[in-house]
């Protein structure tokens, strides 16, 4: 979707990246294919330089022609290469803002889609290879507002946050002490008649009323002056956000008064006041609001912040023979590390030596330390405990995981929720709608209302201006998301696209892969009988060694058992395979002999001994071994594939939740039964290949509905694909998390209810959030209006409809703040 951007080329040409051509047949395809496309005059496809040039009939139908061109191109066999965008904007302060800046975005050619929330300032743009970055920024300040492109999860958003929370606290004092006297002279002498006469008999009503107009006019031109630089050019571009219902407001209420104080003969008999007052308290209160809600913002962006608090400063690297102290962004690939006890490990790498053990917390979730020993992984941000480790780097800077957490938890932060397109289509005619609401207050008031008209028409339309900001609106769904996701990190949940959080919520059964998921996908030796008059330790270590020589990955268990155990392994003489049965080969002198049960009845030997231990390890879904020395049966071995600790806590967990659970897996079905037995879990589907997996789950999902997929390996990537929810354990493979929505970091199926028990409250959130935001507009816009006068005589001042207004968005904000507290 790339656009050309130099002014020699002609507006109505736009050019596409097209990968995959390698022939001049491909060439004519993708061009039939793209002249196809309604509104595309002509197409050109360059096979050297991969590029489609297309001719549009109208440039202005760019945005809706350049992703119908992509399609086609994609469905002749084709691919368009696409590029993030990720942008920082400033100078947005309620929902319609974000309407604007998206629309002025999409209208880029070349730009496929953009996604911009409130709550994070940022813009996410999808668009082609070579989209102009310029091009970008140049529409979003055409449409009134600043960008620049984010640099990264560093202190920068930090910094910027606060400078402007400093700034606001600034503007915010200034302006309450300027407004204070202006609120006392005026409303002072109506709360206490004592007090007006007062001011009449020693100061004059008329000198009180310049006093007023010079503070007010401080206030209104100082810290006031954002409201008008932003609102006055919006409302001339047809496109007024919620600074234009403040400046209209504010200003209405300003010019009213000097009219008054200046030129009272210009005002109809009777409506001579002044509201000075008005204009200069709901500059301050709208500040208030404000700065509570950036102190607010922060807290939302916390888990970002800890994040990025984790990553450690510097390095003590051996180079040259020697340790130094460098910073992290100078240490590469391969480099030997250092860390001593109590430091934070600087990078991902692999232990070369000692022993230790590591807080792995902050991308697990679990409280418990993990020892370390030669050959284990460390990773990035974890705290190195009570010994000493040299290790070496594996990866660095944007590589290691640390960096990928910060990465997608951003992405999922700024992600749009589907429930949110409905916020965004009302919020982008509200202020617009809002402004007719309050000329045609006025007007009725004017025409119907009682004397002073002109008074009562001015101050309700006011009121009506001040109390319909959308700020709680634009607020109440990106809040939620952010510290949503941001405490699902914490528990060690990665949630790699937002919408995850929303689909969660619907999930009505979860189908989990079996090896590496439910178990802890390694076997172990799990049973070792014993007959009569064998001894434990000296079975295993001749059974040890025979299986020593074998890389099957039993034999690798049954040695890992005796190792783990500290049993010397002897040394082995004429080992031999014997094809279909099992091993023999001599230990110490004695003959060992490894196989099934026929082996064993090959050699004359019974096993009826073991007949009812057999028939349980075989319900548990374990296959048993025999091992015979010197020609007598000596013991009965099982090793298996051990269920996960945490697993059947999880399951009953998903089963307490209202979920169905259904295991999809390759193994055997004997095996799978047994395993499911045991678990609890509900439906089973064994003996699958990957493509019967992607089909058992398009079936689970028409039988029970919104479906997560729970894998690690490889072959879970399409059913992961495949899934309403995909989630990856974290310890699986690389192919699995892309493919995955949700990445579980504990590597235990445990973070799969967390995540549903997460999404289901934070889903409940948003909806309170917006339920407060449209009922409070609904409720509170009638009355601003007047329409309880007359009934009970009941006005809404301007002063109080900025209180409410300012509340409104405070209140949805500590609602999301809540978020940090939830607890499974």
């Amino acid at each position: 979707m790339n656009a050309l951007t130099k002014s020699a080329v002609p507006a109505a040409l736009v050019e596409l990246p097209v990968q995959g051509m390698t022939c001049a047949s491909c060439v004519g395809r993708v061009e039939r294919a793209l002249r196809k496309v309604p509104g595309v005059q002509d197409a050109v496809v360059n096979l050297a330089t991969e590029k489609a040039s297309l001719r549009l009939a109208d440039p202005l139908q760019a945005q809706a022609v350049v992703p119908a061109a992509i399609a086609a191109v994609e469905k002749a066999g084709y691919a368009v290469p696409q590029r993030r965008f990720d942008l920082q904007v400033g100078g947005m302060t309620c929902a319609s803002c974000v309407g604007r800046v998206e629309r002025a975005l999409k209208k880029v050619p070349g730009v496929q889609s953009a996604s911009v929330n409130l709550a994070t300032e940022r813009a996410s743009v999808e668009a082609s290879e070579g989209t102009d970055l310029q091009a970008l920024i140049a529409a979003i300040a055409k449409a009134g507002y600043e960008a620049a492109p984010v640099a990264g999860a560093g202190d920068s958003a930090a910094q910027r946050q606060a400078a402007e929370r400093a700034a606001l606290r600034r503007s915010l004092i200034f302006a309450a002490v300027v407004a204070l006297p202006v609120f006392l002279l005026e409303m002072g002498g109506h709360m206490v008649p004592a007090f007006h006469h007062w001011i009449a008999g020693t100061l004059g009503t008329q000198n009180s009323w310049y006093l007023q107009f010079a503070l007010t006019a401080i206030v209104l031109f100082g810290p006031g002056r954002r409201f008008f630089e932003k609102g006055v050019p919006a409302l001339l571009r047809g496109a007024p956000d919620m600074n234009s219902l403040v400046a209209v407001g504010t200003s209405a209420a300003f010019a009213y008064s000097v009219v008054a104080t200046f030129a009272p003969h210009w005002l109809p008999e009777g409506t001579v006041n002044v509201y000075y007052e008005a204009a200069a308290v709901i500059v301050a209160l709208i500040l208030l609001g404000r700065f509570m809600e950036a102190r607010a913002k922060g807290n939302t962006s916390e888990a970002i912040r800890r994040l990025v608090q984790l990553q450690a400063r510097t390095a003590r690297v051996r180079r040259d023979g020697t340790v130094q102290e460098l910073d992290i962004a100078q240490v590469r690939a391969g480099d030997v590390i250092e860390v001593r006890p109590g430091e934070r490990i600087a990078v991902d790498g692999e232990v070369l030596e000692g022993s230790s053990f590591v807080d792995e917390s902050m991308i697990s979730g679990e409280p418990v330390p993990v020892g370390k020993t030669a050959g284990a992984e460390v990773v990035g941000g974890t705290v190195n405990q009570n010994g000493a480790l040299a290790f070496r780097a594996t990866k660095v800077g944007a590589d290691t995981l640390l960096a990928q957490i910060i990465r997608m938890v951003e992405q999922a932060q700024g992600s749009k929720l589907p429930i949110q397109a409905l916020v965004d289509r009302i919020t982008m005619w509200f202020v617009p709608a809002v402004m007719a609401a309050a000329l045609l207050t006025f007007a009725a008031w004017l025409i119907w209302g009682p004397s002073p008209a002109l008074s009562f028409a001015l101050v309700n339309a006011v009121a009506v201006l001040i109390i319909a900001c959308p700020c709680a609106m634009g607020l109440a769904t990106p809040t939620s998301i952010m510290v949503g996701t941001g405490r699902a990190a914490q528990m060690g949940v990665l949630l790699r696209k937002g919408e995850a959080l929303q689909q969660l919520r619907d999930a009505r059964v979860v189908a989990v892969d079996k090896t590496g998921t439910l178990t802890k996908g390694r076997p172990e030796l799990t049973d070792l009988l014993l007959a009569e008059g064998f001894e434990r330790g000296a079975v295993l270590a001749q059974v040890a060694a025979v299986e020593d020589r074998s890389e099957h990955p039993i034999a690798r268990a049954i040695v890992a058992a005796a190792r783990a155990r500290g049993l010397d392994i002897p040394a082995v003489q004429s080992f031999e395979s014997v094809t279909g049965f099992g091993v023999r080969a001599m230990v110490d002198g004695s003959r060992v002999e490894i196989g099934a049960d026929r082996f064993m009845r090959e050699l004359g030997l019974g096993v009826d001994g073991f007949a009812a231990d057999a028939a349980r390890l075989g319900d548990e879904g374990k296959t048993p071994l025999y091992a015979a020395i010197d020609g007598r049966l000596a013991a009965m071995i099982a090793v298996a594939d051990p269920i996960k600790p945490t697993t059947r806590a999880a399951i009953d967990a998903l089963h307490a939740l209202g979920l169905k659970v259904a295991m999809v897996t390759g193994d055997n079905r004997r095996t799978a039964e047994a395993i499911a037995r045991q678990l609890g879990i509900d439906e089973v589907v064994a003996e699958v290949l990957p493509g019967g997996k992607v089909d058992a789950v398009r079936r689970l999902k028409a039988e029970h509905g919104i479906l997560a997929y729970v894998g690690d390996g490889i072959n879970d990537a399409p059913a992961l694909a495949e899934a309403d929810v995909g989630m990856a354990i974290g310890t699986g493979t690389d192919i699995a998390i892309e493919a995955a929505d949700v990445v579980l970091m504990s590597g235990d199926l445990g973070g799969v209810p967390r995540a549903i028990a997460l999404s289901k409250a934070t889903m409940k959130n948003i909806r309170q959030n917006l339920f407060w935001a449209f009922a409070y507009n609904v409720a509170l816009i009638p009355v601003a209006a007047g329409l309880l006068y007359p009934v009970n005589g009941t006005l809404l001042s301007p002063v109080f409809a900025a209180g409410a207004m300012a509340l409104s968005s405070v209140f949805v904000l500590s609602n999301a703040l809540r978020l940090k507290r939830f607890r499974p």
